[in-house]
């Protein structure tokens, strides 16, 4: 800890990487979520404080940059803050770096605490102590709502494993992303990784629940490709998360 910014050391292990031996998306995503909730812990807000009194925290946007994917052996240093507090909303920082120091990505998050009755989100003030806030943004987003997928050109379908659940009990917020990440094609996921993934979560999926993940093609720069993602509850048609990612070679 270093004044109010927490940090926390990660080692990169084979199991963490893709077949390129790259640190996988999902295993950076998991490393800020273990960081986050290691500050959220010392801060008095962590998860199982906040179920004593039937809330807990929920994930409501995501917005990762990655300037270089780690590889397997090396060390990962993460840094986090919480940067504001407003209303029913709390944003939350994230700096990754290597061992050397050397900038590996940046992340924006905005969470909302929510009643476990009424899966509501209440305001934080009247239910929370206060807690040191450091005002800079890693990424600077105002969290606008992300565009909806028209037309898709590809569809998977995954089903929600008891392995996929978090302690809320609902489908935990990294494996959405694996969920979108699985249906870029394979021309581009064989020879590109995610520079960008932004992720704005509607609703949540539980056990057993069928989940479609679409995804289609938005436009192409001259530094990568660009998807727009769906993933929709399979009985109803309820939207449950929107990304968008940016791809481009590592």
């Amino acid at each position: 800890m270093t004044g109010n910014i927490f940090e926390k050391q990660f080692n990169v292990r084979y199991y963490e990487v893709d077949f390129c031996g790259r640190l996988r998306p999902s295993t950076i995503l998991n490393f800020m979520q273990d960081a986050a909730a290691g500050h959220a812990a010392l801060l008095g807000v962590a998860v199982a404080e906040l179920r004593k009194r039937n809330l807990t925290w929920v994930l409501s946007r995501f917005h990762l940059k990655v300037e270089r994917y780690a590889r397997s052996g090396e060390t990962v240093q993460i840094r986090t803050w919480p940067s504001s507090r407003e209303g029913h909303f709390s944003c939350r920082e994230f700096e990754v770096r290597d061992g050397e120091g050397g900038l590996l990505a940046l992340a924006t998050s905005s969470w909302a605490a929510v009643s476990l009755q009424t899966r509501r989100p209440v305001l934080l003030d009247d239910h929370l102590s206060a807690y040191p806030l450091v005002p800079r943004r890693a990424v600077e987003d105002e969290f606008p709502t992300l565009p909806r997928l028209g037309e898709a050109g590809t569809e998977l379908r995954f089903q929600v494993r008891r392995s996929d659940l978090d302690i809320n009990r609902h489908v935990n917020n990294v494996v959405y992303a694996e969920w979108a990440l699985e249906t870029v094609p394979a021309e581009i996921a064989e020879s590109c990784c995610p520079a960008e993934i932004e992720i704005g979560f509607r609703a949540e999926a539980l056990y057993g629940d069928t989940v479609i993940s679409r995804t289609g093609r938005a436009e192409t720069s001259n530094d990568g490709f660009c998807f727009v993602h769906q993933l929709l509850d399979e009985r109803d048609g309820r939207e449950l998360t929107r990304l968008r990612t940016r791809w481009r070679e590592f």
